[in-house]
């Protein structure tokens, strides 16, 4: 079983940014495929970034637009996902996912096995 936490989120203004973090239980995080999907009310979940167990091999939405950053620590059994030049339509709940049976996921939900509850992340204008 795999446990994952999200943290980082809040309001904040457009323009301003935010670095989300995402703990992972097991001693086998570095085998894990992470990914990133956000949902906002009365819209479908919606993909924001992956990252390989290596950390090799990213992807991101269409909208992010070079504007986040995934990463992972796997000495700290941690992925990471910088957000800069936040938008209010970036406003969502953004949910870290785990696949331990994949080398990547990518932007296919029905990959991953686990998700983390949630974090909030709210952009006014």
């Amino acid at each position: 079983q795999v446990q994952l936490v999200e943290s980082g989120g809040g309001l904040v203004q457009a323009g301003a940014s935010l670095r989300l973090s995402c703990a992972a239980s097991g001693r086998t995080f570095s085998t894990y495929a992470m990914g990133w999907f956000r949902q906002a009310p009365g819209k479908e979940r919606e993909f924001v970034a992956a990252i390989s167990r290596t950390g090799g091999t990213m992807e991101y939405g269409n909208f992010v637009e070079g504007r986040f950053i995934i990463s992972r620590d796997n000495n700290k059994n941690t992925v990471y996902l910088q957000m800069n030049s936040l938008k209010p339509e970036d406003t969502a709940v953004y949910y870290c996912a785990a696949d331990p049976s994949r080398y990547y996921s990518g932007k296919y939900p029905t990959h991953y096995n686990y998700w983390g509850q949630g974090t909030q992340v709210t952009v006014s204008s």
